[in-house]
């Protein structure tokens, strides 16, 4: 999807459905006009003037969340977004795997979008949809109403035990033992 750049506001810490809800009453409780609103970014049906960008900044700073004017910032925050949704999503196509589902969706070589996410992060694309899908995997588990195969085969792992594996070397303890004690849950824009 293409959009004016001067209607957009690319916005960091967005992660959830609740923060799209609360971004988008923030931009309306500032009278402006709001056509989408979605992880990272929100389209407005008219360019913001200096002042209402300005009070944007404000009231989004007030519930955690920054406007981003650096392009590079802007498209590191895309990412993250993107590898949330991918985390996230129900229904994945299992041939297709993250670096093409973040190329075709931003329009990048995936080496030079790895590259920029590590310089401005600290850590790789992997890393951090690692961090993403274990803490699906934690939420999944604390609910109870799964079982680990059925969480392993949700977050898209080749087996019960790459998840285990992977999850008591993030974690530090296995999915039974986080399960029994159901704790340590990270709020995503903390992960």
């Amino acid at each position: 999807m293409f959009f004016m750049v001067d209607r957009v506001l690319y916005i960091k810490n967005m992660v959830c459905d609740r923060c799209v809800m609360v971004v988008r009453e923030r931009l309306l409780a500032l009278g402006l006009e709001v056509e989408t609103v979605e992880l990272g970014r929100a389209l407005l049906g008219r360019p913001a003037t200096d002042e209402e960008r300005a009070a944007i900044r404000s009231t989004l700073e007030a519930v955690g969340f920054e406007l981003l004017d650096d392009p590079r910032s802007r498209l590191v925050e895309r990412t993250r977004a993107l590898i949330i949704d991918w985390t996230r999503r129900e229904e994945r196509d299992p041939s297709r795997n993250l670096s093409d589902f973040l190329s075709d969706r931003l329009h990048q070589d995936y080496s030079a979008l790895s590259k920029l996410f590590s310089e401005e992060t600290g850590t790789t694309i992997e890393r951090y949809a690692i961090a993403q899908r274990i803490e699906l995997a934690k939420e999944l588990l604390s609910y109870g109403e799964r079982s680990l195969g059925e969480i392993a085969d949700r977050l898209g792992y080749s087996s019960v035990a790459h998840l285990s594996n992977q999850f008591k070397r993030v974690v530090g303890q296995t999915p039974s033992a986080y399960r029994r004690l159901a704790r340590g849950r990270k709020p995503l824009d903390r992960v």
